[in-house]
């Protein structure tokens, strides 16, 4: 297994493709919190960095990035359609995306429980680590060194087209359900899992006359929002 993550990490590193002078920053970037739960210290005993801080710093690196980004590629958009296109560039979905596209989950560092559980795999996790990335890119290499692998890494998310309910996308169902005549959403929690500074919530919105549908978030807001996107893309809204 230590063989396959070390593997994973080398295969991450060249798509990334930036050198790391200080490997740990990496390392910390890719450790879930879930590692040190409780005793802040692994298996081993020793002391365990996580990835929240560097997500914190990552979130700004991110948002500067792609503000820079948009001033240049939307030279007359208007501050509403830049703040738009922003939170759907930034959010956890696209961070995950990017984290997949990357091959992130099978570099990350999980506790066993967290590792049964679909961590790999799962939106919240993907998406934190990869802004952790950016922010342990940004610390080894600086600014520049950071915008090169964000302009390869996000590529894809900016050649894809815009959506205005990613924006907002409680109030785009709502919209569209009222549209149709249909009942409004509700949201319920459906689960709740991990400690009390790095929940994952589950929560399922409900129209009446369509099959429920749940989603994930480090928030109930977060949730909320995804399982709004999630049935918005089901029902061939976006």
């Amino acid at each position: 297994m230590a063989n396959a993550r070390a593997e994973a990490i080398a295969a991450l590193v060249r798509r990334l493709d930036h050198r790391f002078s200080d490997p740990d920053l990496l390392e910390h970037a890719l450790t879930h919190p879930s590692v040190g739960e409780g005793s802040g210290r692994d298996a081993s005993g020793r002391v365990v960095i996580d990835n929240q801080r560097l997500e914190f710093l990552g979130d700004r690196v991110l948002g500067l990035l792609v503000a820079e980004r948009l001033m240049v590629d939307h030279p007359t958009a208007n501050e509403g359609e830049m703040s738009s296109r922003l939170h759907a560039l930034v959010d956890k979905s696209a961070c995950a995306r990017v984290a997949e596209r990357l091959g992130v989950g099978a570099a990350l560092r999980l506790s066993p429980g967290e590792s049964k559980q679909g961590g790999r795999r799962r939106e919240g996790v993907l998406g934190d680590a990869m802004e952790a990335i950016l922010a342990a890119i940004y610390l080894d290499g600086g600014y520049p060194a950071v915008r090169t692998v964000f302009d390869r890494a996000w590529a894809e998310e900016f050649a894809a087209p815009p959506s205005r309910s990613l924006a907002n996308p409680k109030s785009t169902l709502q919209e569209w359900a009222l549209g149709r005549g249909l009942p409004l959403p509700s949201y319920r929690i459906a689960g709740r899992i991990g400690s009390d500074h790095a929940p994952t919530f589950t929560v399922e919105v409900v129209i009446g006359g369509l099959n429920p549908l749940t989603a994930e978030g480090r928030s109930r807001q977060d949730a909320e929002k995804a399982a709004a996107t999630a049935l918005l893309k089901r029902e061939g809204v976006i």
